[in-house]
């Protein structure tokens, strides 16, 4: 059968660096860090006590105050995001058929500010099982898109991806598949999270996941750095409308880009680390180009996973020099989560609304906190350190891995 063209018409951010998409993208042209001392709890006896949270964010400036006490955070965030988006897209009624318009997200945890509370609050009491009624649609992972769903009449496919942080890559190559197979006109897709709690930072210290530098979070996340030391635990949501090349064209949507192609695989190695010489991340990249049937010079921009650990830099670096060859030389490389932090299931919908904004705006942003060489990595990869840089860009590519080894990859391009 001949696939349909699937390209992107909205876009939505709320993020430790802005909270609407235009903030968002100022903030990573300019180089601004997310990283800040954590405000939801004291952390006089945490081990790691900043993060990268949403701020200034009131969500009754989005949602009814009561409909919001009945959801988590990762839901709020999503429907804020969600619905730029679909304005961004200029989505209405009238405009589209919702049988044939889904919600398909990602996320990596789901609810876990509710659970943490409504265990924390079982452990104060008697033994008596008491929990709020809203305490499992709070927590479950698909009730983001499920709210997204009802709040707009979308009545297609609407579920989550659980692949920890290559949650949301996935849920927009699912979305992209659905679409370019015809079983859909347009689906919002994207991810959400709100993992800056206790049992998150906690949890991550325990695996020694998380950069320890309290004494400087605004630098903490470095990723290729030599003075790195863990990844900065972010949250926020970022979602994109995928629709139909005709669809749009003949509602007159403004469209931003086209997707290319989508590719995902496995390490198979090991519950968190990655495998040394990157096998995993090979094969992913290579299966997206092969999906978009593209050669590796094609290629201008990659935003790595990058996440400011010492292992996972260097085995995706020394992936893409194997899959790219001396084309890598002439790629702007580059690690976005060196501003936002990493907002495990949400962080392919942010990386790539950047992916998207970086061909529609000839700007690649900067990887910041960059300072100190690291021997292991190889000096002729341009890393697009400390600075943005214009060029034109015309097909870049998002990367995200996830816990267990879970690979994903998307490639958009310029609309021909």
């Amino acid at each position: 059968m001949q696939l349909k063209r699937v390209v992107v018409t909205g876009l939505g951010a709320l993020t430790p660096i802005g909270n609407n998409l235009q903030e968002y993208w100022n903030a990573l042209i300019n180089g601004k860090s997310g990283a800040a001392p954590i405000t939801y709890y004291d952390t006089e006896k945490h081990k790691t006590k900043f993060a990268c949270e949403v701020k200034n964010f009131n969500v009754e400036d989005f949602i009814d105050k009561k409909e919001a006490r009945r959801m988590d955070k990762f839901a709020q965030y999503a429907i804020v995001a969600g619905e730029e988006a679909i304005r961004d897209a200029g989505i209405t009624d009238t405009n589209v058929d919702k049988k044939r318009v889904g919600v398909i997200w990602g996320a990596g945890i789901g609810g876990l500010e509710t659970f943490q509370e409504e265990v924390i609050n079982y452990a104060k009491g008697d033994g008596t099982p008491r929990f709020n009624p809203f305490f499992i649609p709070k927590m479950i992972a698909d009730i983001a898109p499920a709210h997204i769903s009802m709040r707009n009449g979308f009545m297609g496919p609407n579920y989550t991806t659980v692949s920890a942080c290559a949650s949301s890559a996935n849920a927009l190559i699912d979305a992209f598949n659905y679409i370019r197979l015809g079983k859909c006109d347009v689906i919002i897709s994207g991810g959400s999270e709100a993992a800056v709690t206790i049992a998150g930072m906690g949890g991550f210290n325990s695996m020694q996941a998380l950069s320890t530098r309290n004494e400087s979070p605004e630098t903490a996340s470095r990723p290729f750095d030599a003075t790195r030391d863990g990844f900065v635990l972010g949250e926020g949501a970022g979602a994109l409308v995928l629709e139909e090349y005709e669809h749009a064209k003949a509602r007159g949507a403004k469209i931003y880009c086209e997707i290319g192609g989508g590719g995902m695989s496995s390490d198979a190695y090991h519950l968190t680390a990655p495998h040394p010489e990157g096998i995993g991340v090979i094969a992913v990249m290579q299966n997206c180009l092969d999906d978009a049937g593209m050669k590796p010079e094609d290629v201008d921009h990659i935003n790595t996973h990058g996440t400011s650990t010492p292992l996972g830099d260097v085995a995706e670096l020394k992936a893409i020099s194997a899959v790219f060859g001396e084309h890598a030389k002439t790629i702007n490389i580059n690690s976005t989560k060196s501003m936002t932090g990493h907002l495990l299931g949400a962080a392919g919908a942010i990386e790539a609304i950047a992916s998207v904004l970086s061909i529609t705006h000839g700007i690649v942003p900067p990887t910041i906190n960059h300072t100190v060489v690291d021997e292991n990595i190889d000096p002729s990869l341009n890393l697009t350190l400390n600075k943005a840089q214009k060029r034109e860009v015309r097909v870049a590519m998002s990367n995200t891995f996830g816990f267990g080894g879970h690979n994903a990859c998307v490639l958009f391009k310029k609309i021909d």
